[in-house]
């Protein structure tokens, strides 16, 4: 059987669709009849070569779903028919010391749809069965593949954070991963602050949810915040060294600035409120496949969903280049036609 691939011949490569033969899943693996799979900015690592270690050709696209098309020997949880979804979580090496101490996500040889086998931007894919997510019948695709990047790396930061509804949580940015912030944000009951550039943007944070609003280009953010009481959590959706560093002095008692978009620059704060105050400063790195249905659940549930731009596979390559234009409102999504 052969099917449509779009992939990276070379680092630093245009994408390019080909047909190919399609593997069959190996032992521990199931092979997925790819339905949608998002645009991520994540997916530039393969398409600019940015880790040594990739081997090319490879097909990029880490936010998956699909239906279960075949599986593997030793595959007791996944059958035919299935819709399931795969996300930066790909698998992990079981040996690694996070490994062994159960925060597979932390692996440090993590399997990668996309960048450390062959992702999304294809009709089919032949993933670890660890890496898959249950989704909920009631989402559409398209919907659904943004939640397995985007909405997952906002969903999980914020429900293990010290912070507790009504605490006053900060979204940092109003893009791809800050419009679902803010709404996961409100969803889950927090007094919800979304901070973005300019005035324009406030009917539209308090559409998604946010119950205050703040223009970093004509307030002072710290200070802002501070008039709020201080932020439990402040999210940093960003990847504005500058914009962080203006907003941490936002933190209130025991406050955590929790960074999920990665800066060019390093960012600077004052360690006496951090010192006095008990406060962090923290990463947090996605989730893994149980993550992933979690966030799809509470999804379905309370009506989170991304606002997206849908493209075929055909013009996957166009779709990219929308997504690095930093235009697209707000997820570029693939679609197959499956």
């Amino acid at each position: 059987m052969r099917a449509r691939y779009v992939q990276v011949e070379n680092a630093g490569g245009p994408l390019k669709i080909v047909t190919r033969e399609v593997p069959e899943p190996r032992a521990g693996e199931v092979r997925v009849r790819v339905e949608a799979c998002g645009v991520c900015h994540s997916d530039s690592i393969t398409a600019s070569g940015l880790l040594p270690f990739i081997r090319y050709p490879r097909v990029p696209g880490h936010e998956i779903v699909g239906t279960v098309d075949s599986v593997g020997e030793d595959v007791p949880q996944w059958k035919a028919g299935q819709r399931v979804g795969i996300g930066w979580y790909g698998g992990h090496c079981r040996r690694c010391e996070p490994c062994r101490r159960g925060d597979h996500v932390a692996c440090r040889n993590l399997l990668i749809p996309g960048v450390t086998y062959d992702g999304g931007y294809a009709d089919y894919v032949v993933a670890p069965a660890e890496a898959l997510a249950a989704v909920p019948d009631s989402l559409k695709s398209v919907d659904a593949a943004p939640l397995l990047c985007a909405g997952i790396t906002t969903f999980n930061p914020l429900r293990n954070s010290g912070a507790r509804p009504p605490d006053t949580v900060a979204i940092l940015g109003m893009g791809g991963l800050g419009h679902l912030g803010v709404q996961f944000a409100a969803k889950m009951g927090f007094n919800t602050v979304a901070i973005a550039r300019g005035a324009e943007k406030e009917k539209f944070a308090h559409e998604l949810g946010a119950r205050h609003y703040i223009d970093s280009t004509s307030a002072d953010v710290a200070a802002a915040l501070q008039e709020l009481g201080g932020a439990r959590l402040i999210l940093a959706t960003v990847t504005d060294a500058d914009a962080m560093s203006a907003a941490i002095g936002g933190l209130g008692y025991k406050g955590e600035f929790v960074i999920v978009g990665v800066p060019g620059k390093p960012i600077q704060a004052s360690v006496l409120g951090m010192i006095f105050q008990r406060q962090s400063i923290r990463g947090w790195p996605s989730g893994t496949s149980i993550d992933s249905e979690d966030t799809l659940r509470f999804s379905e549930i309370s009506g989170v969903l991304p606002i997206i731009e849908e493209y075929p596979l055909d013009r996957a390559a166009e779709a990219y280049d929308r997504m690095m234009s930093g235009k697209a409102r707000f997820r570029v999504v693939i679609e197959t036609g499956a």
